[in-house]
């Protein structure tokens, strides 16, 4: 099930839910539902129904139902309303939401937010909107609590209450020492259940992960993933606590870079944002697929000079068109399943640039293996398809359909040797493996499978 459809039929059930209760009441029962329903059933409205059900609801309640809107429509609230409303809105968000929204308003409207937050708020998002996105400062959230490593258990409790995190940022308590350097961590269950005197010193977790703030945003999600944390702290260098990073925000990190890797890998330039099919334009459609498909279009010439190179092989031996598609198919393919492999993992940081020659050699295996099987089928179809051919005297099917085979299984070697080498020779220069794109792979595959094919039916035939 997509999001889109999850939310519509979230949509269709809160507004099953709703559907009879009175008008002075509709406030009072969204109130009690989850946000992320609250806000589905907002969106589906017009947008001025929508701003006066929204007024009714507390700024703190505002920022969070806000924060689930599409940007599409956060923005065409934000230009509807005042900017003294939308600052009470935009402090009722979560930090990392504030800044995500920041992010995406015009220097100008930046500019003119600004004044109306309290001071707080306004130095909060100065800060930490000066990370580059990409980094762990530029995806870390300051709801947080901290208590200090010499208070008590009872000293610590009353300072979670002052300081009063967002209850789903609240199963991890961090301990500092006096100057903010990040000492260890309580879990909420283990200050609850210890006695009111306790030294925090006496129940700290002193073994922790960290991740620093200017650490790549994917290397802080897989290190989420990998010790299965519910959010990790986010450190300078010297070991001060700067923010956390939690695991729904790197969910959205992995998907991103999963949806970025995914468009580059087939030749489409990636958008700044995560761009909705539907809503997104032909033009830009057009924009992110031209350059890699004219691009490879032109280079395509090659293959073309190969086939009029080797006009007079196929002129004796006509047969030969008609499987030259299935050998070139073929070849891509393999090609293209050996970079995914390959660019998976090296995402994954479950292989290294060091590692290729057993990538090259298991590569190697697994395509022979996969050649025989491919061999044996083309044989057999070559034989069942043709043996009504009409083949000049001096050449036999059973000689076309052993050389055709022998074309195709050396095909598919190489093109996955190919297929597996470009992925590692872009990460060895320093570039992103899915630019390794599957379209020219697929390109270099063709080229490269014309030439074993025509060579081979000129050494085994003699043409």
């Amino acid at each position: 099930m997509t999001k889109e459809t999850y939310f519509e039929e979230i949509e269709q059930t809160v507004e099953e839910r709703l559907k009879n209760v009175p008008a002075e009441q509709l406030v009072d029962r969204l109130e009690k539902m989850p946000v992320v329903d609250v806000a589905a059933y907002l969106k589906s409205k017009p947008v001025d129904e929508l701003i006066e059900l929204f007024k009714q609801f507390s700024p703190e309640e505002q920022g969070l139902i806000f924060a689930d809107f599409p940007y599409e429509l956060q923005m065409e609230i934000f230009q509807k309303l005042s900017l003294k409303h939308f600052a009470k809105i935009f402090s009722g968000m979560n930090s990392q939401d504030r800044i995500d929204f920041y992010r995406k308003l015009e220097p100008e409207q930046q500019t003119l937010i600004l004044p109306f937050l309290d001071k707080a708020s306004r130095e909060e998002v100065i800060r930490l909107s000066a990370y580059p996105e990409d980094t762990a400062g530029g995806i870390m959230s300051t709801d947080f609590a901290t208590v200090r490593i010499d208070m008590t258990v009872e000293q610590a409790m009353a300072k979670i209450r002052k300081d009063a995190p967002s209850k789903k940022m609240i199963y991890y308590v961090y301990v500092v020492d006096s100057n903010m350097v990040l000492q260890g961590f309580v879990s909420l269950k283990r200050l609850i259940m210890a006695e009111p005197g306790t030294k925090i010193v006496d129940i700290v977790y002193r073994d922790f992960v960290v991740a620093y703030v200017d650490e790549d945003r994917e290397s802080v999600a897989f290190k989420i993933e990998k010790y299965d944390l519910v959010a990790i702290p986010v450190v300078n260098q010297q070991g001060q606590l700067l923010g956390i990073v939690s695991h729904d925000d790197a969910i959205e990190v992995i998907r991103a870079e999963h949806t970025e890797d995914m468009e580059k890998f087939m030749g489409i330039i990636p958008q700044e944002e995560d761009l909705n099919y539907e809503e997104t334009s032909v033009w830009t459609h057009f924009k992110k697929r031209v350059v890699w498909i004219t691009s490879l279009a032109a280079v395509g010439v090659i293959s073309g000079m190969i086939v009029h190179r080797f006009e007079s092989a196929m002129e004796k031996l006509i047969i030969l068109a008609l499987y030259m598609p299935m050998v070139a198919d073929t070849g891509g393919n393999a090609g293209s399943q050996a970079a995914t492999v390959v660019v998976r993992a090296l995402a994954l940081g479950q292989l290294s640039v060091r590692d290729w020659f057993k990538v090259i050699w298991k590569e190697f295996r697994v395509s022979v293996l996969i050649a025989v099987c491919l061999g044996i089928i083309a044989f057999l179809k070559i034989l069942f398809l043709s043996w009504e051919t009409t083949i000049p005297s001096q050449f036999s099917l059973l000689a076309i359909a052993i050389t055709i085979t022998i074309a195709l299984m050396l095909q598919v070697v190489t093109a996955t040797i190919i297929g597996a080498l470009i992925p590692l020779g872009v990460k060895a220069f320093g570039g992103d493996p899915a630019v390794a794109a599957s379209p020219a792979i697929t390109t270099i595959v063709d080229i490269t499978g014309l030439l074993i094919y025509f060579g081979t039916a000129v050494l085994m035939l003699g043409l």
